[in-house]
């Protein structure tokens, strides 16, 4: 047979494979599919694990543990039979933790906190032992008014470019969520000058201020994004919500040549809100089918 029959040959054979042999391995997806272990009811809990294996998830992003008033986070990684257990439950699983989250700093003052550093490190800590790359930071605990200038912004721009340093001294990144427009989310990262800060995007801050999920994305450009929480306030699931396109943002993040972790925080049906099987079942069902199914 020479080399055009044997190459035809071969390609007729892959025509007559079936569709599901060709489809990549789920570890082989420019998107994956996560959700927060604290909103599941499973913060700091090696069942966060099985249950994202149950859910047909991709990974979980962990919280470091409730902050409250104290000077360091309620974080089980202080003790190393903790951070063996969970890095082998999450390995025999094969469930990744694509980042780690300081939601204590939706309560606490990132601004203002005296253990900023400690707690910062505490979180890289934690991520080292997962294997996790980012660092959720979100700053809504501060009371002041950052958005503008002044003092207020000029010590969080400080205390951010400081806790980015730290993380890209071991090559990871912090995101933050902001509630700012794009245009002034590039302003601040441009302040904050470390490339261990970036924008930890949020489709429900676009869509409780009446922004295009779309257009901000654009904006914001591919690699000013470090990962998304694709969720929106309680109400309906994902599969419901009339105020995301997640058909339009898919092409969107396809055409940036975004790839990464798409994060379900809420997004709970309002009349089942403790149903977490429910809730993160569908949201998770419903991203995987947008995203994963031609990827």
């Amino acid at each position: 047979m020479n080399l055009n029959r044997l190459l035809c040959a071969l390609f007729i054979l892959l025509m007559a494979l079936p569709a599901s042999s060709k489809v990549k391995n789920d570890g082989d997806h420019r998107y994956k599919v996560a959700a927060c272990d604290w909103m599941m009811l499973k913060r700091q809990k090696l069942g966060s694990f099985k249950l994202m294996k149950d859910l047909k998830g991709d990974g979980v992003e962990m919280d470091v543990g409730g902050l409250g008033t104290r000077d360091t986070f309620d974080n089980k990684f202080h003790q190393p039979h903790f951070r063996k257990l969970f890095k082998e439950t999450a390995e025999e699983l094969s469930i990744e933790v694509p980042s780690v989250a300081m939601s204590g700093f939706y309560g606490q003052s990132f601004l203002t906190h005296h253990n900023y550093k400690v707690l910062v490190e505490d979180c890289l800590s934690t991520m080292r032992v997962m294997g996790a790359k980012v660092a959720f930071l979100p700053l809504g605990g501060i009371k002041e008014d950052w958005t503008v200038d002044g003092p207020a912004r000029k010590e969080l721009v400080k205390r951010l470019h400081v806790a980015g340093e730290m993380a890209a001294a071991d090559g990871l990144v912090i995101g933050i969520r902001t509630p700012l427009p794009a245009k002034d989310e590039i302003k601040l990262l441009k302040e904050i000058d470390s490339d261990g800060v970036k924008i930890y995007y949020s489709f429900q801050n676009a869509v409780d201020n009446n922004r295009d999920i779309c257009k901000e994305l654009k904006k914001l450009g591919r690699d000013r994004i470090c990962q998304i929480h694709c969720s929106n306030t309680d109400g309906v699931t994902l599969d419901k919500d009339s105020a995301i396109d997640m058909q339009a943002i898919k092409k969107t993040l396809d055409k940036m040549g975004w790839e990464g972790w798409l994060v379900v925080e809420r997004s709970r049906d309002k009349d089942k809100v403790r149903d977490v099987r429910h809730n993160f079942g569908t949201n998770i069902a419903y991203l995987k089918k947008v995203f994963q199914q031609q990827d």
